[in-house]
């Protein structure tokens, strides 16, 4: 069978048998959690509680009322220790809300939807936002929002994104394979609601068990569903990669999946849009990864958001002596952790322990003009180029070169043989173009 793909790309060694057959464990209770008021692109919450509040499980705790935001809860029953500033797995110190559990579960749950089939796309849509559905697989992007495209933008496809194409992350795989009927369901709330009649599942041929899985519970279910078992490949599981992969269509630069016609959502995402419309239940747990060769037992565990990451590790009998680095996502494009006393939040897919027998220290040589860069990048960039004009700050020629099209997969330095940290710069470039064009149009005003 000839399996799809994207073009360019690159296949870096596969970490996935730490953790693949471990079935998803639901974590106990935590005594504390810490919720941010920001756990999503877009504007952040502001606090509906003060210290000292009792709260419930599923209690809205913050909002906020821009249209691109989500809500986050409480994940506990317990009181409200205090509203302040701790470490935040991206690596800075911001505002949270401190729980503190006192008992089991007491639910606030959403308004109870009889029959999603008969519910307007306007109740189903608050019902989502209401929930703090957010993208799950990382990009953490309001998921009301991209379920409600503008009127002039025709929307003729959904994809359903189950591809995890980091190295080491298994905790989409244990859901495909342990939750596939409720993960179905939420694709098909999210076709109706957006009133699409085609849908694909693009899956990665190295998880076999969960092709055939999602597969037989299509056609035993009778969903109209495709399935698309996909070559592996990093990094298949960004949008524009998947679309290419799928469909064959190309999103321009500068432009968003909705403008080639396609909606696509992670199968995280659809578990909880089926949690939220048939259960009323809001978004407070996931399933992460933890994982590596720094941890003592891998495992996939369903885990409050909010629960520090010791807990997590406690949970896998610990971490071994000689672990070298810890980082939240996949090796790619993850976050080196410093504090485990930071919380999972929605973005968290995995944490990954690893010893110095997979992560070594390296120096950097100058660029040898080899190309390496140039040849992975999925959407035809020059990072090199982009790497030293961010480094430089030329901001007009990073405008030019198109560094805000970058999706930060890594690739590129992945493949470097001079080990140039070319994400850093083109990050740092990215942050540079935005305060000039920040700055240029106060000028302006």
């Amino acid at each position: 069978m000839k399996l799809s793909t994207f073009k360019k790309g690159l296949h870096p060694e596969d970490y996935k048998y730490f953790s693949h057959d471990q079935a998803i464990e639901t974590l106990s209770l935590p005594d504390d959690v810490y919720i941010p008021l920001q756990q999503h692109i877009g504007t952040p919450c502001e606090p509906l509680v003060t210290k000292g509040d009792r709260v419930k499980t599923g209690q809205i705790i913050a909002n906020s009322d821009s249209y691109v935001s989500a809500p986050v809860h409480a994940t506990v029953t317990g009181v409200v220790k205090d509203i302040q500033k701790y470490y935040h797995p991206l690596g800075m110190r911001t505002t949270m809300i401190h729980i503190q559990r006192d008992g089991d579960d007491e639910w606030e749950l959403l308004e109870k939807i009889q029959d999603w089939k008969w519910t307007s796309k306007e109740k189903l849509l608050k019902t989502i936002r209401n929930a703090g559905i957010v993208g799950l697989g990382g990009a953490t992007f309001p998921t009301h929002v991209k379920l409600n495209p503008p009127d002039d933008k025709t929307i003729d496809s959904f994809i359903l994104n189950g591809v995890e194409c980091e190295p080491y992350l298994t905790s989409d795989d244990r859901l495909m394979v342990e939750h596939s009927d409720k993960i179905l369901l939420g694709m098909s709330i999210m076709m109706h609601i957006l009133d699409v009649q085609k849908g694909y599942i693009g899956i990665e041929n190295n998880k076999p068990e969960a092709i055939a899985r999602m597969q037989k519970r299509v056609v035993e279910l009778g969903y109209p569903f495709t399935m698309v078992p996909l070559k592996v490949k990093y990094p298949q599981g960004a949008e524009k990669m998947l679309i290419y992969s799928v469909l064959k269509r190309k999103v321009p630069a500068g432009k968003l999946p909705m403008d080639v016609g396609v909606v696509v959502n992670n199968v995280a995402t659809a578990h909880a849009v089926a949690e939220a419309i048939v259960d009323a239940k809001p978004l407070i747990q996931r399933v992460i990864t933890i994982t590596g060769d720094g941890v003592r037992q891998p495992k996939n565990l369903m885990a409050r958001l909010g629960t520090p990451f010791k807990n997590l590790f406690d949970a896998c009998d610990g971490v071994k002596d000689d672990v070298n680095q810890i980082f939240m996502g996949g090796p790619m494009m993850g976050m080196t952790q410093y504090h485990l006393e930071s919380p999972v939040v929605k973005g968290s897919s995995g944490i990954v322990a690893v010893t110095g027998d997979l992560v070594e220290e390296i120096t950097t040589f100058p660029c040898i003009r080899c190309g390496a860069c140039v040849k992975v990048c999925p959407i035809n960039l020059m990072p090199l180029r982009l790497s030293k004009f961010g480094q430089e700050g030329y901001v007009e020629k990073l405008d030019d070169f198109g560094v805000m099209s970058c999706i930060e997969c890594g690739a590129c330095a992945f493949v470097c043989p001079a080990n140039i940290p070319l994400v850093q710069w083109i990050r740092i470039g990215k942050l540079r173009l935005r305060e000039h064009t920040a700055k240029t149009a106060k000028e302006t005003t």
